[in-house]
């Protein structure tokens, strides 16, 4: 059985939410949403967001904020369901990066880089899938 979702739990996921609307992370938000789709190499990337730019700090604010988060679920800070109700987000995240993963972590030679965000996200998909596979099928072809 697992343990209920405390007060802490909701205030931890309001706070993450109040990060979310900062002005510079709004912007963040905004440009992947829009921009960051179907990239699917180190090397695409660059190209769309190149090193010192905005939008390169777009993209590492947007994925470095929802590996913070992963690392709270995963190591068990934060109530896993109760986020997996409220945190569709970091699944858009997720699988935006899913296929460039790989590409970025051979580039940085470290294999355990934005590990929370994927193995959250993995998560994540399996609970939607779960309820719904048809649903999430029609998910990932909106956000993809």
């Amino acid at each position: 059985m697992h343990p209920r979702p405390t007060y802490d739990d909701a205030n931890l996921i309001l706070r993450l939410y109040e990060m979310r609307r900062e002005p510079r992370m709004r912007q963040a938000r905004a440009w992947f949403s829009a921009t960051c789709r179907g990239v699917q190499s180190y090397d695409a990337l660059m190209k769309l967001a190149p090193g010192g730019s905005d939008d390169n700090a777009s993209f590492r604010m947007v994925v470095s904020y929802w590996d913070l988060v992963g690392s709270f679920v995963a190591s068990g800070i934060l109530h896993k369901e109760l986020f997996f109700q409220s945190g569709r987000e970091m699944l858009v995240v997720w699988e935006r990066v899913r296929d460039l993963l790989p590409s970025i972590r051979e580039a940085y030679k470290d294999p355990h880089y934005m590990q929370h965000l994927e193995s959250v996200g993995n998560e994540l998909a399996a609970y939607m899938q779960q309820g719904s596979a048809e649903g999430y099928e029609a998910f990932l072809k909106r956000i993809k």
